[in-house]
């Protein structure tokens, strides 16, 4: 399991991508989605919304569990990934491409973000 060096990473185990355009696209991390199971329902916050750096801002529900998905910075919810509403299983199939979870237009980063390295040490992968 490789965790793509351009990302950064939250300790709750979202990937954020951040654009020059200050947007960042958020979704969970290879090793999440393996610990989730087969993901079968993403409930992602509604664009307009605005998240708040490591609070609950939906959830995902998999075969085994439901897990709580967590904001890894602060902004307005700008898109939500409609192909991951209809077919959840992106999430399991293509977590860094297509499996994307929403976008969000920053107004706040948190310092604690961790690089792929700091990540694989966390994860242990």
């Amino acid at each position: 399991m490789s965790n793509p060096q351009q990302l950064r990473y939250s300790k709750e185990h979202e990937w954020l991508a951040t654009s020059e355009d200050g947007v960042a696209t958020i979704g969970i991390t290879e090793f999440a989605a393996n610990a989730l199971g087969d993901v079968v329902y993403a409930q992602l916050p509604e664009v307009g919304e605005t998240v708040t750096a490591g609070e609950t801002c939906g959830e995902l529900e998999s075969t085994k569990s439901v897990s709580d998905l967590y904001a890894p910075v602060t902004g307005e919810v700008v898109e939500a990934n409609a192909d991951v509403v209809a077919d959840p299983s992106l999430v399991n199939s293509a977590p860094f491409e297509g499996g994307w979870l929403f976008k969000v237009r920053v107004t706040e980063e948190p310092s604690d973000l961790l690089s792929a390295e700091e990540y694989s040490a966390l994860s242990g992968n």
